[in-house]
């Protein structure tokens, strides 16, 4: 279009015929004389009449135009290209001359239709159009079209302009340098373009075709002057794609604009609205034991739900109650947006917490429950909507009021005041009132008597709300103190008030570390099924009543075992009173007991220090500044790590502590699964100077029994609330592996011959991995506390025995009591009766580790009245039995005996503690007070864990 508007406007063109143009039409001589008449005598088409001036004077170029080219060349364009509609090079060679074609009209004509000329039966078009100017001779005047439309052009012989009825047309089959849009005749080298078009009208009249510049050469094969018809453009793929992800995310839109519309609708007509009395509904949760059978069932009091009218809830404690869970209730709708997109999102992305009004919070105690899902919130919603639009604000408040739970079984406003206050409601103070609404999300942990902390956070956050509502003045603000409660109540609430008790307290406070609240326990109905086997419980009690029968009322025990092949806790005996304290959560000293882990630590060192590994473990020895001795000087000079531990000889641990470390040790004791914190270890560790749960024990053996698999120890094996909804699960747990199956089984090993040494063998000579412990007062060296803790392939129990106020253990004679006595003999009875007719277990194989063991332990003395695999009879202390024995003081091991072994030992053990404690000679111990059953107590207290081992709090054996 530039290369065009120049020529036309930039001056004259050369005289004479282009000679790139053969056969063109000779330029007008006179610049701007009006062309004549047509051959046929008539002006052409939108001309002036003959004889009449242009409308428009012919112009001179204006001044700054550029010249046009010197006279004899032909009109060039910019960088040399031939002006607009002289042809320019193309690809397919020089363009063939002006000819017939297949329909008859000559080259380079064609015939449009009536209806698709432009201007006819319409006049001049109003459309910018270039004129060629005026043609010389003959020659009408032509007119050019801009891009896309069409010039008139008649044919050279002088007919008419138009064919059967069709306008005929020109195309220009344009070359690489024109342009493929355009046709247009000759310029005339003696007139501008206005001037043309003054004197042609919008169409001149051409008497030929518009020649073609040859094209430059190429490739392709010579054109034909025509321009080639428009090919349909091949649809792109990727916008076809694109088209239909537009569409699908239209159709998405709009569902997500309209379902939730729809989705609120449905669930306003199907939705029911709750009544006051279904927060009393659905309340019971039933506790099962493995099998499916009952063990409990909580049934909250009903004294402890006292309903009040709003009138008598004091304003500052509707205030309190609103600050602390919905600041916007009296302008909200019953939901809170904002809230409701947070919990979608949660759901989403696997987080929790969300937003819910107290209207959502009423509904969901009462109706929907607390599962955390997208229906239920869906439900929530709608009904907390309906229920805003069928109830007043004051109806919504005092029924939310009188359901929530407070915590210590108190539901309401009224029975939480006399829960925490002992007073009604209408008495409490401003400070007590918001204790009572910080209490709301979390009330039994948040309980001023059980984490004073958060409760006083609550406390400031709900006061300090109140303020900025305006509710409460910043000066009254400012003299508020936290206020005390009472203490809370034992309350029985369906739990029973035996032994079973303590595994209900347990069961419920596991499902609170699954998620599952305390609310949801009393009020959603739900179903736990637990892991206690209903037989083994049975067995766990009947055991520990029939060895504590005749001993002092001031002794407590507490048992745990579990499956080391799941984790599942099969019986669980926390003291005879379910109301009362429970002792298998009470934290105390394992004494010799975590002897085991030592090994452990031992055993993964590198390089490892093998159970064939020796110590000197004489006594007394001064190890790293801290005096260690045996029990009752028991000596082994050469000592091996398995007979160590088979004796229980402090002195050698003690060094191997050292040796591998005290954090070593309490890792290790981790790694087997102890979960109790052992802060800043010490040497005293090695025998057992860190507190640990008796669950704790029976766990981290299990992982020896289980080749060093551990399972999280667990009570709790499936949930479901009334309608079939699972809450929790725990399937079947694959374990982890903690060590290695070679260094679990050496840890075995080491304990394999400890109860046969203990004389509390298995019947059936069944093998078994096992370790007891005493700890001594580093006070008055008294025993304190006594364990017992063993295993076989499919069962690992712990037992201990200690005091309510950490006095002095002692039996039913004024003795002491060692592990291998009272806590032994209750894992001996439990042990038996739980694997009575199940077969015989065997370890898996032993590959020993480093040095390997140089001899097996010989077994303790044939003792009178024992045989093989059985117990050893009589266990009766009055008939010198395994209590005697276990003393060294009065039976101590056979060969050492003790100051009144000779009265109440054995045989030989009896003669030789007469003659060092001068109570008698041989005889006189065989027919002393125990007589031949005085042998069995005294046989194998080689030390003190045999005898009874003594692991003082001050970390040194006695």
């Amino acid at each position: 279009m530039d290369d065009e508007r120049r020529t036309d406007r930039g001056g004259a063109r050369p005289s004479g015929p282009d000679p790139s143009h053969p056969g063109a039409p000779p330029p007008r001589p006179d610049r701007g004389v009006p062309p004549g008449p047509p051959p046929n005598g008539r002006p052409a088409r939108g001309g002036p009449p003959p004889g009449h001036p242009p409308s428009r004077p012919p112009q001179d170029p204006p001044p700054g135009s550029r010249p046009g080219p010197p006279h004899g060349r032909a009109a060039q364009g910019p960088h040399g290209q031939p002006p607009y509609g002289q042809g320019g090079p193309g690809r397919g060679g020089p363009s063939r001359p002006p000819g017939p074609d297949e329909d008859g009209l000559p080259s380079g004509w064609r015939a449009v239709p009536p209806s698709q000329n432009p201007t006819h039966g319409h006049g001049p078009v109003d459309a910018p159009t270039v004129s060629t100017g005026a043609a010389a001779g003959p020659v009408g005047s032509a007119a050019a079209t801009r891009r896309g439309a069409v010039g008139t052009v008649t044919p050279p012989d002088g007919g008419g302009p138009t064919r059967d009825g069709h306008l005929l047309t020109h195309e220009v089959a344009p070359g690489r340098g024109a342009s493929a849009t355009r046709a247009m005749a000759p310029t005339s080298t003696g007139g501008s373009s206005r001037a043309a078009m003054a004197a042609g009208g919008l169409s001149g009249t051409a008497v030929a075709p518009v020649p073609t510049r040859p094209g430059g050469g190429g490739d392709d094969p010579p054109g034909n002057g025509r321009r080639p018809a428009p090919e349909e453009p091949e649809p792109d793929p990727r916008r076809s794609r694109w088209r239909r992800i537009r569409r699908v995310a239209y159709v998405l839109v709009g569902l997500l604009l309209l379902g939730p519309v729809l989705a609120f609708a449905v669930g306003w007509i199907f939705f029911r609205v709750p009544s006051p009395d279904d927060a009393a509904n659905n309340q019971v949760a039933t506790i099962s034991y493995a099998n499916g059978s009952s063990l409990a069932s909580l049934v909250p009091e009903q004294g402890n739900r006292i309903k009040v009218p709003i009138a008598q809830v004091p304003l500052h404690v509707q205030q309190a109650v609103l600050s602390a869970e919905d600041r916007s209730f009296y302008s909200n709708l019953g939901f809170d947006p904002v809230g409701i997109t947070r919990a979608v999102w949660n759901q989403a992305t696997g987080g929790v917490g969300g937003g819910s009004t107290i209207t959502q919070q009423y509904v969901k105690v009462v109706l929907v429950g607390d599962e955390y899902s997208l229906w239920r919130k869906y439900r929530e919603v709608v009904i907390a909507a309906k229920i805003s639009q069928e109830q007043s604000k004051e109806e919504i408040l005092e029924n939310y009021l009188n359901s929530i739970y407070f915590g210590r079984g108190a539901y309401g406003i009224q029975a939480a005041s006399q829960a925490y206050y002992g007073r009604d409601v209408s008495q409490l103070t401003v400070s007590e009132g918001a204790v009572l609404a910080g209490l709301i999300q979390a009330p039994s942990r948040w309980d001023p008597a059980v984490d004073r902390s958060m409760s006083e956070q609550r406390w400031n956050f709900v006061l300090d709300g109140m303020v900025s509502q305006n509710w409460l003045p910043a000066a009254e603000r400012r003299a508020q103190t936290f206020p005390t409660t009472i203490p809370p109540q034992p309350r029985r609430s369906g739990i029973p008030d035996n032994d079973r008790g303590h595994i209900v307290s347990a069961v419920r406070a596991e499902l609170n570390s699954y998620g599952i609240t305390e609310q949801q326990v009393n009020q959603e109905g739900l179903q736990v099924t637990t892991t206690i086997d209903p037989s083994l419980q049975d067995e766990a009690v009947e055991s520990v009543e029939r060895q504590l029968r005749g001993q002092p009322q001031n002794l407590r025990t507490s048992l745990v075992s579990v499956d080391p092949r799941t984790g599942a806790i099969l019986a669980y005996y926390g003291g005879e009173d379910g109301s009362g304290f429970d002792y298998a959560q009470a934290r105390r000293q394992p004494g010799s007991s975590f002897k085991p882990f030592v090994l452990l630590a031992g055993l993964e060192r590198n390089p490892p220090i093998g159970l064939g590994t020796t110590f000197d473990g004489s006594s007394p020895q001064t190890i790293a500044g801290t005096e260690v001795e045996n029990n009752e000087g028991e000596s082994c000079p050469n000592c091996d790590l398995r007979t160590a531990m088979t004796q229980s000889i402090n002195t050698v641990f003690y060094q191997l502590g050292v040796q591998v470390g005290p954090q070593s040790v309490a890792d290790a004791a981790h790694q087997a699964g102890v979960s109790a914190e052992l802060p800043n270890p010490s040497g005293g560790i090695a025998l057992g100077d860190r507190e640990v749960r008796p669950g704790d024990m029976a766990s981290a053996y299990a992982t020896f029994a289980a080749d060093g698999v551990y399972h999280r120890p667990h009570l709790v094996s499936r949930v479901t609330t009334l309608d079939g909804r699972v809450l929790y699960d725990a399937g079947v747990p694959a374990g982890e592996q903690r060590m290695t199956q070679q260094v679990a089984r050496n840890v075995t090993e080491s304990m394999l011959q400890v109860a046969d040494h203990s004389g509390i063998a298995l019947s059936g000579g069944r093998p078994v991995g096992a370790k007891t412990g005493t700890v001594q007062s580093s006070v008055d060296g008294q025993n304190n506390d006594a364990w017992m803790v063993g295993f076989t392939p499919s069962i690992s129990t712990a037992v201990w025995v200690g005091t309510d106020d950490n006095t002095p253990i002692k039996n039913g004679d004024g003795r002491p009591i060692y592990g291998r006595g009272v806590p032994g003999q209750i894992w001996q009875g439990f042990m038996n009766d739980a694997l009575s007719g199940d077969p015989v277990e065997q370890f898996s194989d032993f590959r020993p580790i480093g040095t390997p063991p140089q001899t097996t332990p010989t077994a303790p003395p044939e003792q009178p009245g024992c045989v093989e695999g059985q117990p050893c009879p009589p266990q009766n202390p009055e008939e010198g039995g395994d209590e005697y024995g276990d003393d060294p003081y009065y039976g101590g091991d056979p060969y050492y005996g003790g100051d009144g072994g000779g009265y109440f030992g054995g045989d030989q053990g009896g003669g030789d503690g007469g003659g060092e404690g001068g109570g008698g000679d041989g005889a006189a111990g065989s027919g002393g007070f125990g007589g031949g059953g005085g042998g069995l107590g005294g046989g194998g207290g080689s030390d003190s864990d045999s005898g009874g081992d003594s692991s003082g709090s001050d970390g040194t054996d006695g």
